[in-house]
């Protein structure tokens, strides 16, 4: 079946042509005529096989069809996502879809002024993509009237709840009207979810795809065994043998992110990163700098692995694995998208090992080994120019100190 089939206006067909898709995926193919219908939908579908086009089809076609009050009168569809990235990724679908369509669309986020945002809200919007932060600000400000919202979209309400949105989402629900269409779309599910999204939804159409196989079958997996210590070398060595390649690498924490960069600064590598305490700014330059190669590594954390929907990263590195094993579906599901291959590439440390058995429990199959043999290991070691300039910046830092000590005690001498 082809896009062309589904009985939707020739507008938002165009609007689909210009995207280049012709066909449905599977997650499309089941989802779309199920909303259509005006149903409820529960669906669980793997990173990268097009949940955003599943629902962002359907909504505009509704939308369409339906006719249309004067916009003042407040939002027809909400659309919530957890990040910054995330809802910036799925407002641009919304836009693209409708650009030969009487519809606007408006992202709107914290961590920048709510004035334009506010502005826009003001001279009317058909559908409004948020987190769930600032959605609630400016609702609760009077700014956005979510009393006549036909369509409400959660995706990813896993991270939402992992970041501390349920109340916020809780407290959305109740100015939202009773009669409404509720999609909840996710890649991954757990106790905490089902109810969560069984309390939203009404006599659900439940779409699963791969339940047993949550990661793309596009994607080829492997670890590697090095120390903590070891990994930044390991990074520069696959970073210079992939020359030309998008390579992006998750770490643990923030802190990690920032030294990392620094790590690979000393190694004549360009990189960036992008975490949590980055202004939204900063943030957005970086994400703008990968995804037009301008930078080939960048450095995040989990917190963005669900934002970061960029076509040709073709390498995600593990650089240290997920606590959470849910995590490792979402960040090495920014490679192999859509008919794409990718390579995902973890490196374990001894004191992972754990946490990489209970990845491959999650994704119900063993991730391979690199073996490395330990003349290429230490090989590896002794010729990283990291390493070297590393080893250099120490023992000119311990020059220096001698240096100042050499001073401190003359200083003293010579008061005596």
């Amino acid at each position: 079946m082809k896009f062309d089939d589904y009985n939707i206006r020739e507008e938002l067909k165009r609007g689909i042509r210009k995207m280049g898709l012709k066909r449905p995926t599977d997650i499309q193919y089941k989802a779309i005529p199920n909303i259509l219908n005006g149903e409820d939908v529960l669906a669980i579908a793997q990173t990268g096989t097009g949940k955003t086009a599943a629902f962002a089809i359907p909504i505009l076609s509704l939308l369409a069809k339906r006719k249309r009050r004067e916009r003042a009168l407040g939002i027809r569809a909400v659309v919530m996502a957890p990040t910054h990235e995330l809802a910036e990724q799925i407002g641009k679908v919304f836009e693209e879809l409708s650009r030969y369509m009487d519809i606007k669309t408006l992202c709107v986020y914290g961590g920048v002024d709510q004035d334009p945002q506010i502005q826009k809200l003001q001279k009317g919007v058909d559908v409004i993509v948020a987190t769930p932060g600032r959605l609630f600000d400016l609702s609760s400000q009077g700014y956005i009237d979510l009393r006549k919202c036909e369509i409400l979209t959660l995706d990813e309400a896993d991270q939402m709840l992992d970041l501390g949105f349920l109340e916020d989402i809780r407290q959305l629900i109740r100015i939202l009207p009773n009669k409404r269409q509720t999609l909840f779309f996710s890649a991954t599910i757990d106790a905490r979810i089902k109810k969560l999204a069984y309390s939203l939804v009404h006599n659900p159409i439940r779409i699963q795809i791969s339940p047993k196989d949550p990661v793309s079958k596009n994607v080829d997996h492997s670890v590697m065994f090095v120390e903590m210590d070891e990994k930044r070398f390991f990074l520069e060595r696959i970073f210079k043998d992939k020359q030309g390649a998008k390579i992006l690498a998750f770490v643990r924490t923030k802190v990690r992110a920032e030294r990392v960069v620094k790590a690979m600064k000393r190694a004549d590598i360009e990189a960036l990163c992008i975490h949590g305490d980055m202004e939204q700014a900063d943030r957005q330059k970086a994400l703008n700098a990968f995804r037009s190669g301008e930078v080939k590594l960048l450095i995040a954390t989990d917190v963005s692995a669900r934002g970061i929907d960029i076509a040709g990263v073709e390498i995600v590195i593990n650089y240290d694995l997920p606590e959470n094993p849910e995590n490792y579906v979402h960040r090495v599901g920014r490679t192999g998208r859509g008919k794409n291959r990718g390579t995902a590439l973890s490196f374990c440390s001894s004191g992972e090992k754990d946490l990489l058995v209970a990845i491959e429990d999650y994704i119900y199959k063993p991730i391979d080994r690199i073996e490395l043999e330990k003349k290429d290991h230490q090989l590896t070691l002794d010729t990283a120019e990291g390493n070297q300039r590393f080893l250099k910046d120490m023992m000119d830092e311990i020059e220096q100190i001698k240096d100042f000590t050499r001073k401190k005690n003359k200083t003293k001498k010579i008061k005596k």
